[in-house]
């Protein structure tokens, strides 16, 4: 096939932690917490495609230079676009904010060759790919080709949760590049952290919820109350579902336990609960501003009961 502008980019199914492929036919790369970018080179210049097809070339002027240290006339490289914190860490809300103008600058994490001068390479395997890629790309201050390792997957993933990583991503060593597909030959691979959080309500459901709840709304204890930590909608099954809003029905109020509120597009279809009850939750992080990250509901903390009326 021939590659132009847009190109969408091959992706990863989501693989658990307790099944990392424990083979030499597997790659791990890190897992970047970023924007996904495609990066076309054409006539010693660079232009930026965002995951949906759209040119986000000017928000980032930092990559301008990046064409001169690409050693092909023209390529389309794949990445992750990304901006580090004071110690190191790729952080999603940084990125978010990130472009002109911004305090920090955003860096690329190039790891795949699709095309070099209008030669597609998305047939070799993956191996071959990232051969061809180290050689192709000069690092420089916004952009680098990161190492990755054969086997061993469940080392990197133990050690980037012990770096405050968002995980790995394993990928066939004979994997082809595939644009616009969800491959299981790619899997991606998040660590997760558990906590105890306290609900203080939920929303409405809607389709085959509208029975139960859309989400629980959790809490952390902050001085003088409960501060709001988002909402939690996955993770139940329709047992769970059925038996947790029975509970939460008996523990109804007319009050919000939140301080400060919830935001209206959430108090809209909240029903308030007294904050009795607490649910271990597992997350990706905690945001900056005390919102947990993709939450997935695990079960109720032992030893709480819902109080009758």
């Amino acid at each position: 096939m021939s590659l132009g502008f847009p190109v969408l980019p091959m992706k990863a199914t989501m693989g658990s932690t307790g099944a990392v492929p424990d083979s030499d036919d597997w790659a791990f790369e890190i897992k970047w917490d970023g924007y996904r970018t495609i990066v076309h080179i054409v006539d010693g210049r660079v232009r930026l495609q965002s995951t949906a097809g759209h040119d986000v070339t000017d928000r980032w002027p930092e990559f301008a230079g990046l064409a001169e240290a690409v050693n092909a006339p023209s390529a389309i490289l794949d990445g992750e676009l990304v901006v580090f914190d004071d110690d190191g860490r790729p952080r999603f809300d940084l990125a978010q904010r990130s472009g002109v103008g911004a305090d920090r600058e955003a860096v690329i994490q190039l790891f795949d060759v699709l095309q070099i001068d209008d030669n597609d390479t998305i047939d070799l395997p993956y191996l071959d790919r990232r051969r061809l890629l180290d050689r192709l790309v000069e690092p420089g201050d916004n952009w680098t080709v990161p190492s990755f390792r054969l086997g061993d997957g469940a080392a990197l993933l133990a050690a980037t949760a012990e770096q405050g990583l968002e995980g790995v991503i394993a990928k066939r060593t004979d994997s082809r590049y595939r644009p616009g597909t969800r491959s299981k030959h790619w899997r991606k691979i998040k660590n997760r952290i558990a906590v105890d959080l306290t609900i203080g309500g939920f929303t409405a459901g809607t389709g085959n919820r509208v029975d139960t709840f859309g989400a629980l709304l959790v809490g952390r204890p902050a001085a003088g109350g409960l501060a709001f930590a988002g909402g939690v909608g996955t993770g139940f099954d329709q047992r769970t579902l059925m038996e947790l809003r029975s509970q939460l029905d008996t523990l109804s109020t007319e009050r919000s336990p939140f301080d400060p509120p919830v935001p209206t597009g959430v108090a809209r279809t909240a029903t308030w609960v007294e904050p009795v009850l607490r649910a271990t939750v597992e997350i990706a992080e905690f945001t900056n501003d005390g919102q947990v990250r993709h939450a997935s509901f695990v079960e109720l903390v032992r030893g709480d009961r819902p109080r009758g009326r």
